[in-house]
């Protein structure tokens, strides 16, 4: 029964708010912007970390200079820092026709470096997009991103109940906010100021009991518009998987995800949201999270590969203008 109404309630979650998108810009539609994302068919892909990383988030300490690649297409989240093992392999089998080379991100300790939380952490790999594009993507463009991700055997799983890998989004959007004057007569003001937020999708893992429950997991949506996770289609197979996000005019995120290679296609949508009840003005970057618990354990070992930015329209004939507001 609980699993029935689990059920109903992703089902209303996901159909609700999609009843009034009939055309919905399907990610890696349009025009492949190649100044960003990022293949890794360079045999002579390096990642140079500069360690200690960064965990300002929960230490206030930056850290610096960060991490970044060689190629300049990817750097370390100063919010976190990056996962502890970035480095180019072989492409895993069953992958994108072509493909040689993919990236593993693996971490053990994703909190505070030299010290363990006992709890759920999150490291950040971030793609270096607006610093190439010259300023952040306007969604009037209906921009939209995508990458393929290999779900290892259930058994190279960290034994952990939660999240373990996010495809996430940096977003802007303007909101009212309310300020407190100084001076003996107090009182407040407000004023329109901009706030960035990061939906996206993570994949939970849900150990099974070794007998009658199988390992499973599911992908999290991120989120709804009161800002609360849900949970989206189950996962019971592993392998690869290919997830995408489009923002469109209106402001809202498009989820998307498939199993396989294969190119997403409109009856892959998962749900399409104002998460937070935010209406996106612009596309900031896009990155990936490795959970772990922080715990001396290792993460599960997660591969990426083909993370790429597409525009649709005019304005993809001219990627390289300046995007800034």
């Amino acid at each position: 029964m609980d699993s029935l109404r689990s059920k109903l309630l992703v089902l209303g979650l996901c159909l609700a708010p999609c009843a009034a998108y009939a055309q919905v810009p399907v990610p890696g539609t349009g025009q492949r912007i190649t100044q960003v994302g990022d293949t890794f068919e360079d045999p002579e892909w390096t990642y140079i970390p500069n360690n200690p990383k960064s965990s300002d988030e929960n230490d206030k300490q930056k850290r610096l200079p960060t991490g970044q690649s060689k190629n300049g297409r990817w750097f370390e989240g100063i919010m976190r820092g990056h996962p502890d093992v970035v480095k180019r392999v072989p492409t895993p089998e069953g992958g994108l026709e072509g493909s040689e080379g993919a990236l593993l991100m693996v971490s053990r300790q994703t909190g505070v470096p030299g010290r363990y939380s006992y709890k759920m952490e999150q490291d950040d790999f971030i793609v270096n997009t607006s610093s190439r594009l010259r300023g952040m993507i306007p969604v009037s463009r209906s921009p939209s991103v995508v990458v393929r991700v290999y779900l290892p055997p259930w058994e190279e799983w960290e034994e952990r109940r939660g999240p373990s890998f996010g495809f996430r989004a940096a977003c802007t959007t303007h909101i009212r906010k309310s300020e407190k004057k100084k001076g003996i007569f107090g009182g407040s003001s407000s004023s329109m100021k901009m706030e960035t937020y990061w939906p996206g999708m993570f994949i939970q893992f849900h150990p099974g009991d070794g007998d009658k429950r199988p390992d499973g997991a599911a992908i999290v949506v991120r989120g709804n518009g009161m800002g609360h996770d849900f949970i989206g289609p189950k996962i019971d197979e592993v392998g690869w998987w290919t997830l995408g996000m489009s923002f469109t005019p209106d402001g809202s995120v498009h989820y998307f995800a498939r199993p396989g290679v294969e190119d997403l296609t409109s009856s892959d949508r998962i749900t399409s949201q104002f998460p937070y009840g935010y209406r996106a003005e612009h596309l900031d970057t896009f990155f990936f999270n490795v959970c772990s618990g922080d715990n001396g354990n290792w993460s599960t070992p997660w591969i990426i590969d083909d993370a790429a930015l597409y525009y649709s329209g005019s304005y993809a004939q001219s990627p390289s203008r300046n995007m800034s507001r």
